[in-house]
Parts: C-alpha cells; sequence; structure tokens
C-alpha cells in the first residue's frame, strides 16, 4: 500500500487545510502521536514572558540561570530563525508499559533505583530533532504541489527542528496548538493519551491555519498537588522548581538540602508521581518507538547495583541516555539519599562506607547522612 508521501507526489492540494492533513499523516507516519499548528507571531509569547518574570521573582528556578536569559527570544521566537511563519508543536509518547493510574506503584520497590519513565531509554532530544528534519525535508519535497496555494511557497524553504534545546515556551506552545491543556502541575494533558509523551517543534517558513486550544479538563481535581512528595506544586499551575524532586536529582548541583531527602524517598533521577495520580493516564499510550524502551535494567534496576556502577560504567551505560545529564557524582549523591531511606540493612551500609572519601566531601557528606538513617531506623 503506498504511503500518504508517495500518493502526494500525483496530487495537487486545492486548500491549505489539506496541506495541515498532509503534514499530520506524514508526523504520523514518522512516529509522533499528533502534531498541531501556530503561528510565529501568536499573542501568547507576550504573555508567557509576563509568567516567566513573575515566577522568576518568586526564586522558583533555583539553579536554572538560563531561564533568566533571552528574555527577547522567548518572547518573539522569529528572531530563532529568520523566515518562519508557522511552528509545528509535536509530541511522542514515551511509555514502556502501562501505569496503574492513581497509585504510585513504584513505591512498591524501596529497593530499587526509580528512574523517570521518560529518562529509561535513549535520549529523546535526539530522536525528536531527527524524526523532525525527516518531517521538514518531506514538506520540502511537496512544495511543488502546492505552487498556486498562498502559503509563502515563492520563498526558500526555511526549517529548524527543537526538542528543549532552545529558548522556547515549548509547553505553552504546544498549549495553544491544541495538543492539550496544561495540567495543574504544569505539564500538559491531553484527553485521548494522558501525559507521558515529550514535546518538539518544527519552524518552517510555510504560512498554514493556526490550530485552536481545548478546553482545560482538570475540574477540581488536586491529586498532582496532594501526591508531591516535596510540596513542589504550591497552588495550581505554579511549581517550585528548587523543591521538585526532578529539578533537584537531574538539575541541582552540589548539597541537596535535608529537607527533602526522606520525601525523595528511591527517585534517583526525575519523578513521575504526579503524573502517575492523574486519572487521565488511564489513556496514555505506548510508544510506538523502539527508542524509548528501558536500556540497561533502568526500569529494574536495584539501588546496591547502581551504586556499584563505577566512572566507568557510567560513562558506558549512560551512552545516548538522559542520566548522563546528571553526571556520576550526582547520581551517586541520589543513589546515597535513597539508600538512606531503604529498608534497614547491613549490606547497604556496608555500601555506603566503601564509597568513603573517594569522591570529595559533597558525595561524603550524603554518605554519612544515609548511614544515619539506616543506623538509626
Amino acid at each position: 500500500m503506498p504511503s500518504s508521501q508517495q500518493i502526494a507526489t500525483h496530487t495537487l492540494f486545492n486548500s491549505t487545510d489539506e496541506v495541515k492533513q498532509w503534514i499530520q499523516q506524514q508526523a504520523l507516519e514518522l512516529g509522533f502521536a499528533d502534531c498541531g499548528f501556530l503561528p510565529i507571531n501568536h499573542p501568547l509569547f507576550a504573555k508567557q514572558i509576563t509568567h516567566l518574570k513573575q515566577w522568576l521573582d518568586k526564586g522558583y528556578e533555583g539553579q536554572l540561570e538560563f531561564l533568566h536569559n533571552h528574555h527577547d527570544l522567548r518572547a518573539d521566537p522569529a528572531k530563532l530563525v529568520t523566515g518562519t511563519k508557522t511552528i509545528i508543536s509535536v509530541r511522542m509518547d514515551y511509555l514502556a508499559e502501562k501505569t496503574t493510574p492513581r497509585k504510585i506503584e513504584d513505591n512498591k520497590y524501596p529497593n530499587n533505583a526509580i528512574v523517570a519513565r521518560y529518562a529509561r531509554g535513549r535520549d529523546y532530544h535526539k530522536v525528536m530533532r531527527n524524526r523532525l528534519k525527516k518531517l521538514a525535508k518531506r514538506i520540502e519535497a511537496q512544495r511543488p504541489n502546492w505552487q498556486h496555494l498562498d502559503i509563502n511557497n515563492d520563498s526558500p524553504f526555511v526549517f529548524r527542528p527543537f526538542a528543549d534545546s532552545a529558548p522556547i515556551f515549548e509547553r505553552a506552545i504546544a498549549d495553544a496548538a491544541g495538543l492539550g491543556w496544561t495540567g495543574k502541575h504544569t505539564l500538559l494533558i491531553n484527553k485521548q493519551a494522558g501525559s507521558f509523551f515529550v514535546l518538539g517543534e518544527l519552524f518552517i517558513s510555510l504560512e498554514l491555519p493556526e490550530d485552536q486550544p481545548v478546553s482545560p479538563h482538570c475540574g477540581s481535581c488536586q491529586a498532582c498537588i496532594d501526591i508531591c512528595p516535596t510540596q513542589a506544586i504550591v497552588e495550581p499551575y505554579q511549581v517550585n522548581a528548587s523543591a521538585c524532586i526532578s529539578y533537584l536529582t537531574i538539575e541541582h548541583d552540589g548539597p541537596i538540602p535535608e529537607k527533602y531527602r526522606k520525601a525523595m524517598g528511591n527517585r534517583v533521577f526525575g519523578c513521575d508521581d504526579c503524573q502517575l495520580v492523574c486519572p487521565w493516564n488511564r489513556y496514555a499510550n505506548l510508544a510506538t518507538l523502539d527508542d524509548f524502551a528501558p536500556r540497561h535494567n533502568l526500569d529494574s534496576l536495584s539501588l546496591l547495583d547502581l551504586w556499584n556502577w563505577t566512572q566507568q560504567d557510567f560513562d558506558a551505560f549512560t551512552q545516548g541516555s538522559p542520566l548522563r545529564r546528571t553526571g556520576y557524582v550526582n547520581l551517586l549523591r541520589n543513589v546515597a539519599i535513597a539508600l538512606g531511606n531503604a529498608p534497614k540493612s547491613d549490606a547497604t551500609v556496608q555500601a555506603l562506607q566503601s564509597k568513603l572519601s573517594q569522591h570529595g566531601d559533597m558525595l561524603d557528606e550524603h554518605i554519612h547522612w544515609a548511614i544515619k538513617q539506616q543506623t538509626t531506623k
């Protein structure tokens, strides 16, 4: 059966809506779950800059200093790629296996190292950008079929893919383009697919009709707020990033404040709790790409096995993995906290002691904390 790409080579499009439908079909064939369209000059960007500055004024960013930079590009994304007329927003499902909505099943495995589900397979950033580039090439190849349509087709075709790789209001773009609504945990939720997906953008120089946002459907539910282990969701649609376990285990460099350590439990890289309890994730879809399949047992690795990783193990096992971002010593820091929170075990104490004085004062401080937690249980 011929693909929609092959069919299009013999078909003239009668409207820009048909062009959009063809692009959406191409996106699905390339592994994206959905896509939406937004004009580059959409008014949301000015509003988002105001919200971002108000959020920064509250000091919620922690060590995310980059959020103070490039406000001009966030407010006017056309400056990122000269000639851009439309942003194509896409999402990609990443769940390798179904979850049970409203339950934190990770808590059943206190001796396991819990890694956020998006990070158990390959780093999605490269996967996303590569497939967005393929989508752009398909669009470029079909432009002759659109010569009679007024979509800026007489100018050279310009495009650029993004995946969390530039100062872009990614979630707000997806929201405005109809891919879902912003939940009270500030993640995007889709009525047919929950929230276990990642986002990307393709800037193109063709002017296409915009999509419309969908209505929010959180209602009075605040399960995500109630479940947050560190109470980082300070109010609906407001997250104190500096208290979020995802931030603490991935972005934060140096000692983790003691007030958050017990609440971290056995989460060593990211946290899915606010998504796991969301009732909309009963509709979450499984990933269609093998890239999201867990590697190196990151869906079932024990804390002690991860603790025993050497620097060489880390370098080998995190190649092409999101875990590379946190660094070896900071990952050990996270595991030390998790071992302190694990069930009492002499083997755990011995394992902790074995790494003292090997990787600096910062890690030693967390090891001593963890040993104290173990020996006072």
